[in-house]
């Protein structure tokens, strides 16, 4: 069954893989999980998919580039509660 999880879940959601991890692995274990954003959702898969990285040092890593690739309007307007603005 696939996961739905919010950004606030998202580093203990890759938290559970073991590092180093390259994209291909984030892929096929956590490809499907659906990231609800403030402006939609997508999975982990679609995003990591648009990486250039070669391997993922460890959690940090993996999160600040999923991070790095959503759009701005995926967080939510500056000073709101993720999901509720």
């Amino acid at each position: 069954m696939d996961r739905a999880i919010r950004l606030s879940e998202l580093e203990s959601e890759l938290s559970s893989l073991s590092y180093p991890v390259s994209p291909d692995d984030v892929v096929d274990e956590l490809g499907t999980t659906t990231l609800l954003l403030a402006d939609g959702e997508t999975t982990i898969g679609e995003v990591v998919s648009e990486s250039n990285a070669d391997r993922f040092d460890s959690a940090d890593d993996l999160v600040a580039e999923v991070r790095s690739l959503l759009p701005r309007e995926a967080v939510g307007e500056p000073h709101q509660s993720e999901g509720e603005g």
